[in-house]
């Protein structure tokens, strides 16, 4: 970010009253010379001042050391390694005009070049750029003054967060935006001032600093793009992150966004209190729906989603983060949700129109989530066990409805984890005489069964004689201590070999 009217070697040069003369033709000078800050302007005749001298000041000089038979190229060529910005030379002080020597060595070493008049003494020319100092410096803190009561005239607006990273990122001249906790953008001021490929690459960045706990502000680069993150909130309570499209930031633009931090943080604050009182009292509005009564949510919501409706429960859900993905969501397509955290998740319910977005949200944030029928809110509770259900029979990401569920197998819906184990310990004596003799007694009773106790068509799909077959599992019924002549025990096999885990 360049800061609007910093003193340059420029801007004294343009000074009327001092009279200066640019010497060096600026086409043979290295781009952006005349630009660069300049610190102070400081005057000496030593044959080598560069031991006093500091970066970045111009050098004013009468020339007297030069009668010493002092090197002019190597003059110079010290003053530009030490960092000095530009030469004046003072005429008609020691001697008339300026010392062609010096200036093809300022023209060698790229350094600008000007006259001093005789009519304008050394400490004028020091005291301009004092007081250009001066005035910039006080430019900058009248603007850091008309900035912070700008952002807390923000800050008092509707959305007054967002408001508020918009106007620093005006008063900045940058882009300005600002991520949450779960990493999306929230705010994007201009909104397409930056590209999305870029956008994203830095959310990934954003994620990574959160998830690592890092604070304060961290300098990066994707592609031509610079950009400094800083942190909202503490430790292992990081809120947020608002990014500029800046290098760096000078002492008073640092200092409005310290306050901004500081007031984003109390404002997050402030919404978390609320979020976490709101999340209590849809707690207990829950527990009126379970009890398929939805007159005490809707008097205390105003509305709930319009009916048929599915209940949703997610699994491991993220509820903060799911809970703000859900309203920016509500806020900007008008979808109408009821969230809620209980023991077995966030519960969900929405229309039926709406259901498509479950499958998003889930891809999103990585997340189970069991989907019911749709239902009238007189049945609440019953699809709110439907969505268990399907929950508990999805082992791993993405959306599994009720619907697909049981329509595959009542086994599926029996099978918990306490029937998995004792369905294991039923067959444990035969996996025991499988795996001692290589006797493959499970796989024979699964395929018999599944050729409905046909010996023929199974020992054929097993590749062993009949008479193989029927010892096997006439052994197998020994072993587990059951006839499997009848029908009931074939049933019992059957769910116990498609209950237990492979």
């Amino acid at each position: 970010m360049s800061i609007s009217g910093e003193p340059t070697l420029r801007a004294l040069l343009q000074r009327r009253d001092l009279g200066l003369t640019m010497v060096s033709p600026e086409t043979g000078l290295p781009h952006g010379s005349l630009d660069r800050p300049l610190r102070w302007v400081h005057s000496s005749d030593l044959a080598d001042p560069t031991p006093f001298l500091s970066e970045d000041l111009a050098l004013l000089t009468t020339g007297t050391q030069f009668d010493d038979a002092v090197a002019i190229d190597t003059y110079v060529g010290r003053l530009a390694d030490r960092g000095v910005l530009g030469l004046g030379f003072g005429t008609e002080v020691h001697r008339s005009g300026i010392p062609a020597e010096l200036i093809a060595a300022c023209a060698s070493h790229g350094m600008p070049l000007f006259e001093v008049p005789y009519r304008t003494p050394f400490i004028a020319v020091a005291r301009a750029h004092s007081e250009a100092i001066a005035a910039q410096a006080y430019a900058r803190r009248s603007w850091a003054l008309d900035t912070q009561r700008a952002l807390a005239l923000a800050a008092l607006r509707p959305h007054g967060l967002d408001a508020t990273i918009a106007e620093l990122g005006r008063r900045l001249d940058v882009w300005s935006g600002m991520f949450d906790a779960a990493g999306a953008l929230t705010v994007s001021h201009p909104r397409d001032a930056v590209d999305a490929r870029v956008l994203d690459e830095l959310g990934s960045r954003v994620v990574e600093i959160l998830t690592r706990g890092l604070e304060a502000g961290q300098s990066l680069s994707i592609g031509d793009h610079s950009f400094m993150l800083f942190t909202v909130g503490r430790g292992g309570h990081l809120r947020g992150v608002i990014a500029l499209a800046v290098d760096t930031l000078d002492p008073e633009a640092r200092s409005v966004v310290t306050s901004v931090i500081a007031m984003a943080g109390l404002a997050l604050e402030q919404s978390e209190q609320l979020a976490r009182s709101r999340r209590r009292l849809h707690a207990q509005l829950l527990g009126s729906l379970l009890a398929d009564d939805p007159a005490l949510a809707r008097r205390v919501l105003g509305s709930l989603p319009a009916a048929p409706v599915v209940v949703a429960v997610a699994a491991d859900a993220p509820a903060g983060p799911l809970t703000d993905w859900w309203e920016r969501h509500r806020a900007e397509h008008g979808t109408a949700v009821f969230l809620a955290e209980s023991e077995d998740g966030v519960t969900l319910c929405l229309s039926v129109g709406d259901e498509a977005l479950l499958d998003e949200v889930a891809a999103r944030f990585g997340i189970r989530i069991g989907v019911s029928d749709p239902e009238g809110y007189d049945s609440f509770a019953r699809a709110h066990a439907q969505a268990l259900t399907a929950l508990r029979q999805h082992g791993t990401h993405g959306v599994a409805r009720y619907a697909d569920t049981v329509g595959s197998s009542i086994l599926t819906a029996l099978a918990t984890d306490e029937a998995r184990l004792v369905a294991e310990s039923r067959l444990a004596p035969i996996r025991e005489q499988d795996a001692r003799t290589g006797s493959e007694l499970e796989r024979s009773l699964r395929t018999w069964l599944e050729h409905d106790a046909k010996a023929e068509s199974a020992a054929n799909a097993l590749g062993v004689h009949r008479h193989t077959l029927r010892t096997r599992i006439a052994q197998a019924g020994a072993l587990l201590d059951i006839d499997l002549s009848t029908f009931p025990a074939r049933a019992e096999l059957w769910t116990v070999l498609q209950t237990a885990r492979d």
